[in-house]
């Protein structure tokens, strides 16, 4: 029986080679500076593939905050970064702002890469240029389907169970995110400790994390991102805060990446007990380059990382995840760590997106030649 993600995957070949160098244009949201200081997923992946595509040769316009900084050109969509200003009203001005910056250069570039999810759908439709949208969030919204009906844009899924949320998009490829990880400590003997990295949010299971720490004996170490919309205020205040005395748990913040690398090294396995389709899991490449074996719910793109017995885990529940600890004494860290960096690094990420760059070239090309005629 042939599942929707082998479907998806079937689908998702690139034949196009690129054999140009091109003027890319990476358009970023607005919210995070490129890169970030912290927190910053989406701003991590813009930044990693505009340095890796730019030693390439490429000449890459960084569309971001004036905050930001770039090999090349930066082109500013706002003075600085929303969240760092304290933002916390509507961003949407901010995003349409940005798609009028990138209109205004547009005939400047080959291609234009927009990383700002569903609002890459409609510069994709109004551009004169060939468009390729990233899709970084959550595909499984009821209003999902209707934006993305009649593909106006090349459009790439982080994971196959991204995709798999969708499985009548044309999707134009699946391109893992990957990290410049050769740098990552590691730690043959690590503490004894758990790690939780990520947001304070109900999707992001750190209710099941504490519960893993709980019924495990182990202290957990959280470095989190700050609370910053309103939401994720009442939710640390309201759920999180009083649920810390049911186990060992040790806040930490929101750590930079030196800091929070350490973290990871350091931790005996590193816990991601989603409750949403994750669309990929930056952290789990991040710990498994350190060594460190993940837990986490099978959920989304996770299962596409963590090879069951191998780098870690994956469970249904928190009963189900406490009672895996017991198997990452037997698990080699050396290996774990030796596979990451093969198979999620920044060069073969831009592997992948040059692909999708010359298969949009070479669809708009017999165009191009019978307007010419």
């Amino acid at each position: 029986m042939v599942t929707d993600e082998e479907q998806v995957s079937d689908e998702l070949a690139v034949p196009a080679r690129l054999d140009r160098r091109l003027r890319l244009a990476q358009v970023a949201p607005p919210i995070e500076p490129i890169p970030p200081r912290g927190y910053g997923g989406t701003e991590r992946i813009v930044h990693e593939l505009t340095r890796e595509l730019a030693r390439r040769g490429h000449e890459v316009v960084l569309f971001a905050s004036g905050d930001s900084a770039s090999p090349g050109r930066l082109i500013e969509t706002v003075p600085l970064a929303l969240r760092g200003q304290g933002f916390t009203g509507d961003a949407s001005p901010w995003f349409s702002a940005t798609l009028l910056q990138v209109l205004r250069y547009q005939a400047d570039f080959d291609v234009i890469h927009s990383h700002l999810d569903f609002h890459s759908v409609l510069l994709g439709r109004v551009a004169a240029t060939p468009v390729v949208g990233t899709f970084h969030g959550r595909l499984d919204t009821p209003f999902a389907a209707s934006i993305l009906r009649d593909r106006p844009a090349e459009l790439v899924a982080i994971s196959h169970g991204q995709a798999a949320q969708q499985p009548d998009l044309p999707w134009a490829a699946v391109v893992h995110n990957g990290l410049s990880l050769r740098h990552m400590p590691f730690r043959e003997r690590p503490e004894g400790s758990l790690a939780f990295v990520g947001r304070i949010m109900p999707e992001k299971g750190i209710l099941d994390a504490i519960e893993v720490a709980r019924l495990s004996g182990r202290t957990l170490r959280v470095a989190a991102k700050e609370p910053w919309l309103a939401n994720e205020v009442a939710y640390y205040e309201d759920v999180f805060k009083p649920a810390l005395a049911r186990a060992d748990v040790e806040l930490l913040g929101e750590l930079g990446p030196a800091d929070r690398d350490a973290l990871l090294a350091s931790s005996y396995a590193t816990l991601m007990p989603s409750t949403w389709p994750e669309p990929f899991g930056l952290t789990a490449i991040e710990s498994l380059a350190c060594g460190t074996p993940v837990i986490a719910r099978r959920v989304g793109g996770l299962a596409e990382i963590v090879r069951e017995g191998v780098d870690g885990f994956l469970g249904d529940d928190a009963p189900a995840l406490a009672a895996a600890i017991d198997g990452v004494a037997g698990l080699d860290r050396a290996a774990i760590r030796a596979s990451v960096l093969e198979r999620f690094s920044a060069e073969r990420m831009a592997d992948g997106y040059e692909q999708v760059y010359a298969g949009i070239l070479a669809a708009r090309q017999p165009i191009a030649g019978r307007l010419a005629r």
